[in-house]
């Protein structure tokens, strides 16, 4: 019976997707028909308001992800689509209110039935809710873990890919560790599904993944500074003679002033938008211990220069200078709430105006953290090519306890993908972060993994 149910798991997935979409778009349109009986008519709104919706909806899903079920967990298929489904529900209302816009209904442009509107959104989350949960529950009753063979070049560097992938112990068992250098690695990919690789040494790493597509073995590595240059590699002919070329990815001068004019109108509209928000904080910390409202730090940017970062403070006054770790005791009550809606980072707006940042762009680290990471990473320093960001790759995917090397790496593929567009969608998927709990996570010490158990298999 497994076997059959895995010999059609495709189709049942796809058919869960389907059903979970249209779903979504009943409740809107069947909701509102009854206050806007044409909407259930072919009429020119109803027309426009289901091209909106659906058009919309899709851009939108693939900006925060689609209903991947058996890829990701519940509740990150949960933001991604609620919040999908929200703005999708919003723009398609707008438009349904536009379009009622005329001598036979409404003379002038309203807002019409937003008790309606929420009572959508309040129902499709629900839908989205029970289809996230039963969806995964349905795909892993189907598939077993994949098998999978972690290889490193030192098991004990390893620990935060080990506890990544440990977290995902639906869709993965771990089931050999080996570094590269050990005798059984080839015998230990033959038994398993899929390859983790950690830091092997890219001549190494050649052969083990040439070996691996060979036996049709699913492979992931952490990635090189030789595999963030071939991004955007492409092929190339010198007479008769095949090349990869790899230029230089720089922005162009369009490229800086769009992007210059779009941190100016985005610092200015959340500025003002802001205000109340700034109100609020500014009593808030006053109340909290009297202290200073601002915290300003010396931070690094683009080329290597220093500029004064503007935040709301979180910590006690006059307290070290240092990373954040959990349960770090210099946070105050009110810095708690600030940080972990990322609040405290709204005052960065000005340093975008003033042109110290950009709304997209690596994180701006600490001078000790810079010199810190450079001395153990040389290539940190190329990630001072580019402004440094309110949000970006790293911000987004990573957390505040992400290693070095990895936030590094996500970086350096921000700028080697840079585009207008790309921005666009850093700069959307950065709602998201304030639903992830995990986002901000400190600086911890972690158990120590137990490696013995995987030296005899």
């Amino acid at each position: 019976m497994k076997r059959f149910l895995q010999s059609i798991g495709g189709i049942i997935v796809f058919f869960l997707k389907m059903l979970l979409y249209m779903s979504l778009f009943f409740i809107f349109f069947y909701t509102f028909s009854r206050e806007h009986w044409y909407l259930a008519r072919a009429s020119r709104t109803s027309g426009v308001t289901m091209l909106t919706f659906v058009f919309v909806g899709i851009l939108l899903l693939i900006v925060y992800g689609d209903y991947d079920i058996g890829k990701r967990k519940s509740k990150p298929i949960i933001y991604s689509i609620s919040l999908a489904a929200v703005i999708t529900d919003i723009v398609a209302w707008v438009m349904l209110c536009i379009m009622n816009t005329n001598e036979n209904n409404n003379p002038y442009f309203m807002l019409e039935d937003p008790d309606t509107l929420i009572f959508v959104m309040v129902m499709q989350i629900l839908v989205i809710i029970i289809f996230a949960y039963l969806g995964n529950y349905i795909y892993f009753k189907i598939y077993d873990p994949e098998k999978c063979c972690l290889i490193t070049a030192n098991r004990d560097n390893a620990g935060n890919l080990f506890r990544a992938i440990e977290k995902f112990k639906k869709q993965y068992n771990v089931v050999f560790v080996d570094e590269y250098t050990d005798s059984r690695v080839y015998k230990h990919i033959d038994r398993v599904d899929t390859v983790f690789l950690h830091e092997v040494p890219v001549a190494e790493r050649e052969a083990i993944v040439e070996y691996c597509y060979k036996n049709f073995k699913n492979i992931y590595y952490t990635p090189e500074i030789a595999d963030i240059v071939q991004i955007n590699a492409r092929h190339s002919i010198l007479d008769d003679v095949s090349l990869v070329a790899a230029p230089i990815k720089e922005l162009t001068l369009e490229q800086r002033i769009i992007k210059r004019l779009t941190d100016i109108v985005i610092s200015l509209v959340a500025i003002i938008i802001s205000s109340p928000i700034w109100l609020v904080c500014a009593i808030a910390i006053k109340a909290c211990d009297k202290g200073p409202v601002l915290y300003k730090q010396n931070r690094v940017t683009k080329n290597g220069k220093i500029f004064t970062v503007l935040k709301f403070r979180t910590m006690k006054v006059n307290d070290d200078n240092h990373s954040v770790t959990a349960d770090d005791n210099r946070i105050t009550p009110v810095g708690k709430i600030l940080r972990k809606y990322r609040i405290d980072e709204i005052p960065q707006f000005v340093n975008i105006l003033l042109g110290d940042m950009s709304v997209v762009g690596p994180r701006p680290e600490m001078i000790e953290n810079v010199y810190n990471y450079t001395t153990e990473l040389p290539e940190f320093e190329y990630r001072l090519r580019v402004k440094a960001g309110l949000t970006g790759y790293a911000q987004v995917e990573g957390k505040y306890s992400t290693s070095p090397k990895d936030k590094l790496m996500m970086d350096l593929m921000y700028i080697e993908n840079y585009s207008f567009l790309k921005d666009l969608k850093l700069i959307m998927m950065t709602a998201i972060v304030l639903l992830k709990k995990d986002s901000t996570e400190a600086f911890n010490n972690h158990k120590e993994i137990d490696w013995k158990k995987y030296k005899k298999r």
